[in-house]
């Protein structure tokens, strides 16, 4: 298969495999892999072609072809692109990284200097919106790249989400917006799973009262999402709770370094460490409920 190939993508679990899925379903060969067996069988069975490293994926990477990283974190990201089996020294000028997962802007400014000296080009893309909305092509994409990679990269980006915004042309912006943009999405989280947990204790139908709430001022997306799952009894992790307390660590790490106090990201940073506290790493993060219910 080598050379054959237009895109890879390594890191195949929620949003990976969504991508992959909707890349499929439009006709896009996609080489696939991940360390979770199970994740790339799915893949695999889908119509993806499996690979055994990711510098195995690389080698079958067409001249100038896209190698997708969807991995969870920072050191993920660096074994993928530069450990042992890793994807760096196998990718050859002309072809692209694009780093989709949340990452500090400093780790992807670092990467993308790696990269260039090998001649590769990076797209800091991360992305937001969940699995469900990947697989349906409505996910936003927040895209830091030079004009010659945001060019030639359209028909893979338009492929994968009809929400891409080009945030600029400094790496690291991507994963700026995204951070500023999960600050808020957990603000917005721990103040829903509050005011449920309210609205429980006040004796009221906590589902009636999220329905006023979809259509009122104190509306949100990220809300309406977890909570609707959560009063379900549902926890079956679409967003590990790990994730948010990853990207809000991340994020007031971002506002210390430029001097800014947030208040309210601390708070949530803080709610998320608790939530892993209490054990519940591997649950959704509408597990904040939970927390919540507890107060």
């Amino acid at each position: 298969m080598k050379g054959l190939l237009p895109v890879v993508i390594v890191g195949v679990g929620n949003m990976g495999g969504a991508m992959v899925s909707r890349l499929l379903e439009l006709g896009w060969a996609v080489g696939v892999r991940d360390i979770d067996k199970s994740a790339q069988s799915q893949a695999v069975a889908c119509g993806a072609v499996p690979s055994l490293s990711p510098r195995h994926a690389a080698s079958m990477l067409s001249t100038d072809g896209m190698f997708l990283t969807a991995v969870v974190d920072a050191a993920q990201t660096e074994t993928v692109l530069w450990g042992s089996e890793g994807a760096g020294p196998e990718l050859k000028p002309g072809q692209t990284v694009m780093l989709c997962s949340t990452l500090g802007p400093k780790t992807v400014q670092d990467q993308a200097e790696r990269l260039m000296q090998c001649g590769v080009e990076c797209i800091d893309a991360p992305m937001s919106g969940g699995p469900v909305r990947a697989q349906e092509g409505t996910m936003s994409l927040m895209v830091a790249c030079s004009d010659a990679v945001w060019q030639r990269s359209q028909k893979l980006l338009t492929a994968l989400s009809q929400q891409v915004f080009r945030v600029g042309t400094r790496a690291g912006d991507g994963a700026r917006t995204k951070l500023v943009n999960n600050l808020l999405a957990s603000v917005n989280l721990a103040g829903a799973a509050e005011a449920m947990a309210l609205a429980e204790r006040l004796g009221l139908d906590p589902a009636a009262t999220l329905s006023v709430i979809e259509a009122s001022s104190g509306q949100s997306w990220i809300g309406s999402d977890r909570m609707r799952r959560a009063l379900a009894g549902d926890f079956e992790p679409r967003a590990h709770v790990t994730l948010l307390a990853k990207d809000t660590g991340l994020a007031v790490q971002a506002a210390d370094d430029v001097a800014f106090d947030p208040p309210l990201g601390r708070l949530a940073r803080d709610l998320f460490a608790q939530a892993l506290g209490q054990g519940w790493a591997d649950l959704d993060d509408a597990a904040l409920l939970k927390l919540m219910r507890q107060r």
